[in-house]
């Protein structure tokens, strides 16, 4: 799509002007992008090579740390970047990229939450029924969806962003490409823009929200009548499960749950849910898992060996 904008590119502010502490936010901020990549390549690498991590739990996990690994990989390098140069600029094509990129993985992985939940309810809740609604072919059909929706979603907010005339300033309050900041730089009336975006991005997080934590309550009521052995190891997989969607959901419905004004907490609450959250991940789920470290423990002989 051809730009008929006069802006060609964008200056990002980034997270603070002070010199020195741009240089401790990059240490910090590479610790936690490596330790992002290779969480959850590890956890992807353990379950695609162990025999004994075959049910849907761990089929999906795969799939939520490849996409937290792609979804961190969207904003972290650059904001890397911009912490070492003076002149943090991105294109007026990598801006609008970086929307859509984000958006996708971002969508992505709040379906594929609702799939873990509704994994975790047909096998707590309905186990008589869990092999016939839960089967391999079901899992590759929620993971597609997922995938679907995910490109869908960033599609629309993509399309909405791309069509806004932009002619100046063209420095954005923030230090990625996100729809509200763009919001703020458009040259036109943007009401019927920022309908959209919390109609899109607002209201669908906050639904999944409610629908997760319904299915999560359901769940809980539902180990009272479990024996105290299976309601522990159920009630240990559904607790990981509620700190990933609280972590998640929470900044995202804070940010797109709202009229496009920002705040200065913006920019703290989007590292959160688009750095420290999937740097989290692996940990919760495999310090709270006796199989996911057991089989860890083997992969990791298996190569010395």
């Amino acid at each position: 799509m051809e730009n008929t904008n006069n802006v060609s590119e964008f200056i990002l502010v980034g997270l603070t002007q002070d010199q020195d502490l741009q240089r401790v936010c990059f240490g910090i901020f590479l610790i936690f992008y490596m330790a992002i990549l290779l969480g959850n390549l590890l956890i992807t690498v353990t379950i695609k090579s162990s025999p004994q991590l075959t049910s849907p739990m761990y089929f999906f996990l795969s799939y939520l740390s490849f996409v937290d690994m792609c979804y961190s990989s969207v904003t972290a390098p650059k904001l890397l970047a911009d912490l070492l140069i003076k002149n943090k600029t991105i294109s007026y094509y990598g801006c609008m990229a970086q929307v859509f990129i984000s958006h996708f993985f971002g969508c992505t992985e709040i379906f594929l939450l609702i799939a873990m939940a509704y994994d975790r309810y047909f096998a707590i809740c309905k186990p008589l029924h869990y092999t016939t609604f839960i089967s391999k072919s079901v899992c590759r059909w929620m993971v597609g969806l997922s995938w679907l929706g995910g490109f869908v979603l960033s599609m629309v907010q993509t399309l909405l962003t791309v069509h806004l005339p932009f002619s100046g300033p063209n420095e954005i309050d923030h230090y990625f490409c996100d729809v509200h900041p763009l919001l703020k730089l458009a040259c036109t009336d943007t009401y019927v823009a920022r309908v959209i975006v919390i109609a899109n991005s607002g209201m669908i997080s906050l639904s999944c929200f409610l629908v997760l934590t319904v299915s999560y309550i359901v769940i809980l009521v539902t180990l009272r009548t479990h024996s105290s052995e299976g309601c522990l190891k159920a009630l240990s997989t559904c607790a990981s499960h509620i700190m990933v969607v609280i972590m998640f959901f929470g900044p995202c419905i804070f940010i797109y749950m709202r009229p496009s004004f920002t705040f200065s907490e913006d920019k703290s609450v989007s590292v959160f849910y688009t750095i420290i959250t999937p740097m989290l991940n692996p940990l919760i789920y495999t310090l709270r898992n006796e199989e996911v470290k057991n089989a860890m423990r083997k992969v990791w002989r298996r190569k010395r060996l």
